[in-house]
């Protein structure tokens, strides 16, 4: 019984995306935290930091035979290369959208990439977008402009260029993200990556990308040193990348888990649905402008987070009557979903 119970937790979507929610709130915060220090600008050594604590973290951990994941391998890593290319094109752009933007803001058009990740599922995995999911969709995209507008209007008095940039940067994110998302569930059904495994390969091959990055595209001049790591709170700054760094450690982790037992559409509507407790947390944490708009833009990306999750309800009720009724089933539509369901189940 006790097996029984473990095994269907185990493929229950509730506690990795439970998870996934807890760490990506924890790393979006402290990541908020160490880029609005006055005068931050080496977002790559940032990021080289997590991928650091993260792989010492697993590795101390298989050492101590808590988890397991496969030995190092080049061929496999020449495979998955790619993979940790895009993560770090995904992670510093986001980074950069998160310096510019608003914590509510960011999160808001977080959004977008869901319909991007959306449509690769229907090219890549066969998958379906229902009527209801497109009303979803519309709401996100509703919930962006109207977040754009207030955030347009709160701004008007110190300048656009710093707000551009932002927004340049969020459109990046959401291409790379969804890049990233798609090719890393493909590669997971190729290869047979575990959960740690996933983990484990994303992070090791990032570091080298990340530190050439950081020592041939920032300033590591004592100046610029000192202006990163002011005396008077650097070892604020400093605790917050290593908190940062423990909470890449469960962010990694939790989206292999998430994309693996879930559907990356699903695993990216996670990520919106914690628009609402990260959005307060920015409130009263940051500062960031409570408007009519900036409010309402909350509310309209919540509420289509509600309206995606009818929609997904709906979609499997007509997966499992597809089931008990197979002579009904398109046989393409069959196809695609006995791929999506060997990927919940490796």
């Amino acid at each position: 019984m006790d097996a029984n119970i473990a095994n269907r937790i185990s493929k229950s979507p509730t506690l990795p995306v439970a998870s996934y929610c807890m760490a990506s709130i924890l790393m979006t915060m402290t990541n908020k935290y160490v880029l609005s220090s006055p005068g931050y600008n080496m977002n790559f050594l940032l990021l080289t930091v997590q991928s650091l604590i993260c792989v010492l973290t697993i590795r101390v951990l298989k050492n101590f035979k808590i988890i397991t994941y496969r030995d190092f391998d080049f061929r496999e890593a020449k495979f998955w290369f790619p993979i940790s290319f895009l993560l770090v094109a995904m992670i510093y752009t986001s980074s950069k959208a998160l310096q510019y933007l608003s914590v509510p803001v960011y999160t808001i058009f977080k959004n977008l990439t869901i319909i991007v990740i959306a449509y690769g599922e229907v090219l890549w995995f066969g998958g379906h977008v229902s009527a209801l999911t497109l009303f979803s969709f519309g709401l996100m995209v509703l919930s962006s402009v109207v977040a754009a507008w207030a955030d347009i209007q709160s701004s008007a008095t110190s300048g656009y260029t710093s707000l551009n940039s932002g927004y340049s940067w969020m459109f990046l994110n959401c291409i790379t993200n969804a890049a990233f998302v798609l090719t890393m569930r493909k590669r997971i059904k190729l290869t047979n990556f575990r959960d740690f495994d996933t983990m484990f390969y994303n992070n090791l091959l990032s570091i080298p990308i990340l530190v050439v990055c950081t020592l041939f595209t920032e300033n590591w001049s004592a100046e610029n040193i000192a202006k990163n790591f002011p005396p008077d709170s650097k070892y604020n700054v400093l605790i917050a990348m290593a908190i940062s760094g423990v909470s890449s450690v469960g962010i990694s982790y939790t989206s292999a888990w998430c994309v693996r037992v879930t559907s990356s559409t699903t695993y990216s509507m996670v990520g919106a649905l914690n628009k609402l407790p990260l959005a307060i947390a920015g409130l009263l944490f940051f500062n960031a402008p409570v408007t009519f708009g900036s409010v309402s833009a909350i509310f309209l990306g919540f509420i289509s987070g509600i309206v995606y999750a009818v929609a997904k309800a709906q979609q499997q009720r007509k997966k499992e009557s597809a089931t008990v009724l197979p002579m009904t089933n398109n046989p393409v539509s069959a196809s695609s979903q006995s791929i999506r369901d060997s990927m919940s189940k490796s």
